[in-house]
């Protein structure tokens, strides 16, 4: 029965349910107790995406190696890591940043991991809020869509214009470089990211099968980056010594304190960096319907990046460990971009500037991924109703069957926060944190609820854990809620916190959640009902076959 319901359209043209269990999918249809039905003929990945609610929109352009090139293209690793050098090198010193490296990035695999098999059993672009609305108690899937929906959303509107800013900082670091008479100034920071943002989204808005293309080409510049770095760096070392002992690597000699608080706790602040650059994994998520193969494809894309992203990362974290010699001049010297600094006082100043333009190069490929991203998870929530114009938001260009509205909202919400860096340099800073926090709360609330409230719900999809599952759920929910707090907190405390070095995430993150809560609760939840189906043909009731037999017997034969 359940093959005969999962078939497609026969000759006929007659429609035929499409079982969600029988694909191996957990859909929002069965709350309903719905089944959608479809009317022409599907292939495999149409019929898993009409089993969740959704009709194909999207050209499924991309492979998993097109998946997997935007996912790993958003972490960057060399860039990533070069942008939050002030957090790991800066708050633990050089062993601190090894440790701390090899302890997040191991944790971070468990929520990747369960992050997969969620995507296997739901491939839509919703993601994480689509899998909050199916999988939360009866009568709280929407109120857990909304929780959830704005969390990511807030950490996807923050990754355009955290990567963005550092990427101008990094542009106009080097010119202070070639003209040391050259000044940065706030207002040129800001000019240069609009240029930034406006360049970004004219390549960013082509069609699929390009902007994938752009993202292997992408993905081979990060990784050439990474090995030009891992090799050039302690090579072409002016110093003498040239590297730092083992000892101030591996033990306790080599951590450094850089905050007010015990040196134990300061590591787990620089833990930040992890997070941040180990945080764009989920993409292959939101890019599930544009991808052929996809409750297959997409989770191993998520588990690629995520592993790769460790294994590559950890060569850099060493480097940096090993070749830094002076920290301060590194984090707080008078270029005020670390990783320009460090390359200067480990290469030299011609050596130094052609390492560090490579790394703008890179950084400027994930910029790129960022922003495709952030556009499907707009994009998703907009299909829904759940942001403010969705109904812009929601279209898809007719000629490059791609988001553009969304994308070019994404773009001006970036821009608008990118005003934060007249504050100061710590408010601007907070989008590191916010991005961070904001990504892995929206990461954990739905492999929660899949470990309490959607034990006998959840149907695992082709790509699962098996017996691991739970474990892996249990870990990945324990570390987030472990480390987020932490995150918080600012690097001084007493008579050294001021308004110009405290920590705003709470400030910035809390008062955006506080917002959509109070919406939620006023007007929200009168007309929010979480992921709306937009498949043309549902039948109603919990019997299908007789009411699938009923439509059949009442369509007429074709030619009649």
């Amino acid at each position: 029965m359940a093959d005969r319901k999962a078939s497609v359209t026969s000759a006929g043209g007659r429609r035929h349910t499409v079982d969600a269990s029988a694909l191996g999918v957990t859909s929002v249809l069965a709350n309903k107790h719905e089944d959608a039905v479809i009317d022409h003929a599907a292939d495999a990945d149409e019929r898993v995406l009409v089993a969740l609610g959704y009709k194909q929109e999207f050209k499924r352009d991309f492979s998993i190696w097109s998946c997997f090139s935007v996912s790993f293209s958003i972490l960057g690793i060399l860039p990533s890591i070069a942008s939050t050098l002030t957090y790991n090198l800066a708050y633990s010193g050089p062993a601190g940043s090894v440790w701390g490296w090899i302890i997040a990035s191991t944790l971070i695999q468990f929520v990747a991991l369960s992050m997969a098999e969620l995507c296997s059993s739901m491939p839509t672009a919703g993601g994480l809020y689509y899998a909050s609305a199916v999988l939360a108690p009866e009568g709280w899937g929407p109120f857990a869509a909304w929780v959830t929906g704005w969390s990511n959303f807030l950490g996807q509107l923050t990754g355009p214009v955290s990567v963005g800013y550092a990427l101008a900082y990094m542009i106009l670091t080097a010119a202070a470089i070639s003209n040391p008479a050259y000044v940065i100034q706030t207002w040129h920071i800001y000019l240069t990211l609009l240029l930034i943002l406006i360049i970004s989204g004219l390549i960013t808005m082509q069609s699929t099968k390009t902007i994938g293309r752009i993202n292997v080409v992408g993905t081979w510049i990060n990784l050439i980056a990474l090995i030009i770095f891992v090799i050039w760096l302690p090579v072409g070392s002016i110093n003498k010594p040239k590297y730092q002992s083992n000892e101030m690597v591996w033990t306790s000699k080599g951590f450094v304190n850089g905050t007010d608080w015990p040196i134990g706790f300061a590591t787990l602040m620089g833990f930040l960096s992890v997070i941040w650059t180990m945080s764009g994994y989920d993409a292959p998520f939101h890019l599930s319907e544009e991808c052929s193969n996809a409750n297959v494809a997409a989770p191993r894309a998520i588990v690629m990046t995520a592993q790769l992203g460790f294994y590559l990362g950890f060569p850099v974290i060493l480097v940096i460990a090993y070749c830094v010699i002076d920290i301060d001049d590194v984090v707080a010297g008078s270029l005020g971009q670390p990783m320009g600094a460090l390359c200067l006082q480990v290469l030299g100043q011609k050596a130094g500037l052609a390492m560090f333009a490579i790394n703008i190069v890179a950084q400027w490929c994930v910029e790129l991924g960022c922003i495709i991203a952030g556009s499907r998870v707009i994009y998703a929530y907009s299909r829904d109703g759940a942001l403010p114009g969705s109904k812009w938001w929601k279209q898809v260009n007719k000629k490059t069957h791609t988001p553009v509205n969304a994308l070019w909202f994404d773009l001006g919400i970036n821009a608008l926060l990118g005003l934060l860096m007249f504050a100061s340099p710590v408010a601007i800073g907070a989008v590191f944190s916010i991005g961070a926090i904001a990504q892995y709360t929206a990461f954990t609330i739905p492999i929660a609820l899949r470990l309490t409230a959607a034990r006998e719900k959840f149907r695992p999809g082709p790509w699962n854990l098996g017996r691991w599952s739970k474990p892996c759920g249990y870990i990945a929910c324990s570390w987030v809620v472990f480390i987020i707090p932490i995150l918080c907190f600012p690097a001084y405390s007493g008579a050294n916190l001021n308004d110009l070095n405290m920590n705003y995430t709470c400030l910035i993150y809390g008062g955006v959640m506080m917002f959509a809560l109070l919406w939620y609760a006023i007007d929200a939840r009168k007309w929010f009902k979480g992921p709306k189906i937009n498949v043309e043909h549902v039948i109603h009731g919990q019997d299908v076959e007789e009411q699938e037999a009923i439509v059949q017997e009442r369509m007429p034969e074709k030619g009649e």
